[in-house]
């Protein structure tokens, strides 16, 4: 029988959050160019709709982790890798809400890869550091 434990629900709240705010900003930004040509107000729609699930998922993604390194006590193995993994989660959150807040489009699109970036940094070093044990 395979175990259902507090552990298997922490990971995959930690995935599943993971999911929602890397994969939802990759689906994201492939829709922006399509949407701004077919209906330029639907862009800022569709960003506000993703904003509702995105914030949250970080939120979760942000608690889950903090979960992670008080139960696997991680914080001795592979300091280093850890760090760069909260340096990226850290510009993740920073590049996606000065995409927020950004006034004209090319900043949009710099804070947006700035996030997106952070983000996919933060799920190859979170797979790095559970890979090398």
């Amino acid at each position: 029988m395979v175990p259902f434990d507090l552990d298997v629900l922490r990971l995959t709240l930690h995935v599943l959050a993971a999911t929602v705010w890397v994969g939802g900003q990759i689906v994201l930004a492939a829709l922006v160019g399509p949407l701004r040509r077919a209906a330029p107000a639907t862009t800022s729609v569709a960003a506000n709709a993703f904003a509702r699930v995105a914030w949250p998922a970080f939120a979760v993604l942000l608690i889950t982790g903090m979960w992670n390194l008080a139960v696997e006590h991680t914080q001795g193995k592979h300091p280093g890798a850890l760090v760069v993994k909260l340096v990226l989660v850290a510009l993740s959150g920073l590049g996606a809400a000065l995409h927020t807040a950004a006034k004209t489009p090319a900043a949009r699109g710099v804070w947006g890869a700035v996030g997106l970036l952070g983000a996919l940094g933060a799920v190859f070093m979170g797979v790095a550091i559970t890979e090398a044990g």
